[in-house]
């Protein structure tokens, strides 16, 4: 008896869990629904608590050395403190909302290169913590977010690669400790002045606010960055030309001279004119799922 209590302090014997999601898809400000199985094992368990999170992984700068790790961004509580018999089993349903600036994982059914996200289950047993494995979730964009990437690729803009940047984007409210860059390389329409360009969507309940970062090509190949922002409700995404609006934007930053600098992890912004502040889409579907996979696939062999 006495050595089963010390199995059980280190874990052997003890109960099990399988988090199973009623579907491992949703969008930002969607719902991830399902149940957390708990089966007992050699010996009764006193269950602490029962909790979820949401996790993916960031990239921070930190002087000269850049690393990357994985961030918990969101937390739901599934159950608090219950005696779970040996061999007995629970069933614990679970409902909770995705953040509106939880970043994109796939496009078109496509794993965005560079993308890791996933649900957490954490088990607390006799004050140890058993943090499970990565349950995958993939996020699909917003109608909105569709129409800002299928416009950039059929300008001609070729997928590159997506990352999360730990940090704040300076003039936008945030409510997460880092943000996304969705990178393209440039289309051969403006590959003289433009090398790629950095999409970051911060979004809301009302719309989304788009921070554009254009590294230009310079004198002698230098290269330096312009910043542009423009926002867009929900509600606009069919009301225009969402292709036009994106060349306008393009054009627009390769007219400007100069960058907009801000230090640290901030990002700098520009400012938004005209009709690219109140831009929507273009209807979804243009691009075969071939044609996309293709982009998403070949992107990271282009080079200008």
């Amino acid at each position: 008896m006495v050595f089963k209590k010390m199995l059980a302090k280190l874990g052997v014997g003890g109960p099990s869990v399988d988090t199973v999601l009623a579907s491992p898809v949703t969008r930002p400000g969607g719902q991830v629904t399902g149940q957390v199985h708990i089966k007992g094992g050699d010996h009764d368990t006193q269950i602490e608590y029962v909790s979820l999170g949401l996790v993916t992984r960031v990239e921070v700068e930190s002087g000269d050395h850049d690393y990357s790790k994985d961030v918990e961004f969101h937390r739901v509580h599934v159950a608090g403190a219950f005696a779970l018999p040996a061999g007995d089993t629970r069933a614990l349903p679970f409902s909770f909302d995705i953040p509106w600036e939880a970043p994109i994982t796939s496009f078109y059914g496509q794993h965005l290169h560079g993308m890791t996200m996933g649900v957490r289950t954490e088990l607390a047993v006799a004050k140890a913590v058993d943090k499970g494995d990565l349950d995958p979730l993939q996020i699909q964009p917003l109608p909105i977010h569709e129409a800002l990437l299928e416009a950039f690729l059929r300008l001609g803009f070729r997928f590159a690669r997506a990352d999360l940047e730990r940090g704040q984007i300076y003039g936008v409210h945030q409510t997460l400790p880092f943000y996304q860059e969705i990178e393209f390389f440039a289309s051969p329409a403006y590959a003289s002045k433009v090398r790629q360009v950095e999409v970051t969507f911060v979004t809301s309940a009302t719309g989304v606010d788009v921070v554009l970062e254009f590294d230009r090509r310079g004198f002698l190949g230098s290269s330096h960055d312009t910043f542009s922002r423009y926002h867009v409700r929900h509600d606009q995404v069919g009301s225009a030309d969402w292709a036009s609006v994106v060349d306008g934007w393009v054009r627009e930053a390769v007219a400007k001279h100069g960058s907009f600098g801000h230090g640290g992890h901030h990002k700098p912004h520009g400012h938004g004119h005209g009709a690219g502040a109140v831009a929507a889409g273009v209807a979804g579907g243009v691009l075969g799922g071939m044609v996309l996979g293709e982009v998403l696939d070949e992107g990271m062999d282009f080079d200008f």
